[in-house]
């Protein structure tokens, strides 16, 4: 597969044309944010938003402009827009803290607070229990065994590349039927 064959076949939902686009450039963009954040996992989260970002605004792909460059463009807007969201609540704490300094913060939970979470807690694992089991498996062994890529690439047998698809499809149908609610 070529890869304006597999834009054209993205922007038609079909997903083998996605994973040959994520297979294709993930190392491209990873690189890109690996050198930017000089952090694995920082360079990771953000390749996976932008290839997740990228998908939903595949129709609006201009083919002028090289799909790479379009993929790293996408990437750096993220990159700053952490940036920036990392800044704000830097000087909105710096400024708290002037104020406030001899404030004595207890950051324990209450009682309540322990029981809102537990609830939200029951609530996610129900949802969770909605998806497929392919995809509740791997937020299973990301979020609740909390292993890396590499160690659910090891326990399902597939390459890591599929490994993230999988867990961004995950996220997102999650966030689906959350929102529904």
């Amino acid at each position: 597969m070529e890869v304006k064959e597999a834009i054209n076949l993205a922007k038609k939902n079909n997903q083998v044309a996605f994973n040959f686009l994520l297979d294709t450039f993930w190392n491209d963009v990873y690189s890109f944010q690996l050198k930017r954040t000089l952090n694995e996992n920082d360079a990771e989260d953000i390749t996976i938003q932008t290839f997740s970002k990228a998908f939903d605004k595949i129709n609006t792909y201009n083919e002028d402009y090289k799909f790479k460059t379009w993929l790293i463009t996408i990437s750096k807007n993220i990159h700053i827009d952490l940036i920036r969201k990392q800044k704000n609540s830097i000087n909105n704490t710096s400024k708290d803290n002037e104020d406030n300094y001899f404030d004595i913060v207890d950051d324990s939970p209450t009682p309540e607070d322990k029981i809102i979470t537990e609830q939200n807690l029951a609530k996610l694992l129900r949802d969770i229990k909605k998806l497929k089991p392919h995809y509740q498996e791997v937020i299973n062994l990301r979020y609740f065994q909390e292993l890396s890529y590499k160690e659910i690439s090891e326990e399902l047998n597939e390459p890591i590349n599929n490994v993230k698809v999988k867990l961004l499809r995950a996220k997102k149908l999650l966030a689906e039927i959350i929102i529904k609610k």
